[in-house]
């Protein structure tokens, strides 16, 4: 949910991510992030992608997340081109509070995309809230679906020794 002066003023539903990012125009955005009211860090930086495990080997994967397995209830930070060698993903419980102030001194109003779908456009001041929806889903796979051949068919991984 995104807030401007306290009031809501665009909403989103994701299965994979939540991107803040620059829209159309190249410009760092500063930001703020708070985690369950506890201040985590300021950044200057392209952006921001909140990923779920689902989300984890896609954007969130080539913006150098981490590889999250489908069973696991976490959720991973990925700063997009962060402007400090420091800055790293972070991986937090799924049911955590993510608060992003936007920093008043931002030039350019930065997008709010879910799934990679334009939500909400920020302005300087406004706050980003993401949390998990109450409600829960299930995805099916087809029998014998094995998560990790999935992966050395995809990122081209070696097969066993001796094969």
């Amino acid at each position: 949910m995104l807030y401007r002066n306290g009031v809501a003023v665009g909403n989103g539903d994701a299965l994979n991510e939540v991107v803040l990012h620059p829209g159309k125009a190249v410009r760092m955005i500063e930001f703020e992030l708070f985690i369950d009211g506890q201040f985590v860090y300021s950044q200057r930086s392209d952006g921001l992608i909140v990923a779920t495990p689902t989300g984890s080997t896609a954007y969130a994967l080539s913006g150098g997340g981490p590889i999250m397995h489908p069973k696991l209830d976490v959720v991973t930070l990925v700063p997009m081109f962060p402007h400090t060698l420091s800055s790293r993903p972070i991986v937090i419980d799924a049911a955590s509070e993510i608060r992003i102030h936007i920093g008043e001194t931002n030039q350019s109003y930065p997008h709010i995309s879910c799934d990679g779908q334009t939500r909400a456009v920020a302005k300087p001041n406004d706050v980003l809230v993401i949390t998990r929806k109450p409600e829960r889903i299930q995805l099916v796979h087809p029998i014998g679906h094995n998560f990790y051949e999935v992966l050395r068919s995809k990122l081209g991984w070696s097969n066993r020794l001796g094969d």
